[in-house]
């Protein structure tokens, strides 16, 4: 038997380096989005409408690769372990980074900050002990609403500014956009918790699952 063939002889895939996996596509625009955060923290530092429009491409463009690099991902057939943890980091640390820099800037309050981020690394924690007791734990709908309704809220946050609206020849007056993005990011708190509790029932009932199996096997 050849090195790289399995018992009938067919060729087994080669196993990438960690180096071939950072070098691929879509971990080098999950990449680009963690490079990007120090960028994105600047514009906001002084705050302008310029700068507000400009942060809120960076951090657009952002979202668009976290759709992008799971996409070619699969579509390439490169999904690896680096990916599936550099993925949810680079999402979390470019919120986070926003989030805590709008509280900076007085444009969201403290307590909903810490709420949000308390969730994420509750629920994250969360899914790491599922996964080591063999449980996958996926995004519900709730948990994609919230995410949703973060990404649009923090987006208005960041333009930060008042506009003055009209649509159809309709006069829709002046559109606070920090009361706006505000709104989005309460919503979203709700939504938040609802799936936190989502997560928790169902490592719950995977893990009891499991202890019927490994006794009934017993």
């Amino acid at each position: 038997m050849k090195p790289g063939e399995d018992l009938e002889g067919a060729a087994r895939p080669r196993r990438r380096t960690l180096a071939e996996d950072a070098l691929n596509i879509p971990n080098m625009l999950t990449m680009g989005r963690i490079a990007a955060i120090p960028f994105f923290v600047w514009l906001l530092d002084t705050p302008t409408p310029v700068r507000g429009f400009w942060a809120c491409m960076v951090f657009t463009a952002a979202a668009i690769t976290d759709l992008l690099d799971g996409y070619l991902a699969r579509k390439l057939g490169v999904v690896s372990v680096l990916g599936k943890f550099l993925d949810p980091l680079a999402d979390k640390l470019i919120v986070m980074a926003a989030l805590v820099w709008l509280v900076h800037l007085g444009r969201m309050p403290a307590w909903a900050v810490v709420l949000l981020l308390g969730r994420e690394f509750s629920v994250t924690g969360l899914r790491s002990v599922a996964a080591s007791e063999g449980v996958v734990i996926s995004a519900g709908n709730e948990g994609k609403t919230k995410t949703a309704l973060q990404m649009i809220g923090i987006v208005a946050l960041v333009l930060g500014y008042p506009f003055h609206l009209s649509y159809a020849g309709i006069d829709l007056g002046v559109v606070d956009l920090v009361h706006v993005g505000q709104a989005l990011v309460y919503l979203s708190l709700l939504f938040s918790f609802a799936s936190a509790v989502q997560y928790v029932g169902l490592f719950s009932s995977a893990v009891e699952a499991k202890a019927k199996h490994r006794d009934a096997s017993a």
